[in-house]
């Protein structure tokens, strides 16, 4: 496959929209409900470590979109690969609405576990279609693992 510059750099950048999406709900520095309220546990990341992981995934997740969408006319199971993939972007910028904006660590906690599944079944789809665009997806499910058992304990925290 040759390489489309223009579509990579569509497929990357229609994955950061998302990504600048729910960061419009992230907290500021001192934000009173995120830094004095609420309870976290002992071992929850800093918060430096964040914004490079979360553009690592959607970096990751914009080059396994562009693998995919290039085997559009090749592939009659990319538009439902697609389709999973756009209800995993529209679950994670739920994620930071329900859990920063609305403040609720147990409707977030609903919607990670959605997520996970929505991630789980996006690698599968998309290995399918390329086994490259599926493993890139990994790290992304590792760290939502994590992320939601932080959310699961901070929900109990609280």
């Amino acid at each position: 496959m040759k390489l489309n510059v223009p579509k990579l750099a569509l497929s990357i950048a229609f994955c950061f929209l998302f990504a600048f999406a729910g960061g419009t709900f992230t907290p500021q520095p001192g934000s009173e409900w995120y830094y004095q309220v609420l309870n976290k546990p002992s071992w929850n990341p800093p918060d430096w470590l964040f914004p490079p992981a979360w553009t690592l995934f959607f970096l990751l997740m914009g080059i396994a979109l562009y693998l995919v969408v290039m085997q559009w006319n090749e592939n009659k199971l990319v538009k439902g690969a697609l389709a999973v993939f756009g209800v995993q972007l529209l679950l994670n910028l739920a994620w930071s609405a329900l859990f920063f904006g609305l403040h609720s660590p147990l409707f977030a906690l609903v919607d990670i576990v959605l997520l996970w599944l929505a991630i789980v079944l996006t690698i599968v789809k998309f290995r399918a279609i390329s086994p490259l665009a599926g493993n890139l997806l990994i790290p992304y499910l590792l760290w939502v693992s994590f992320a939601s058992f932080l959310n699961f304990t901070i929900w109990q925290l609280n």
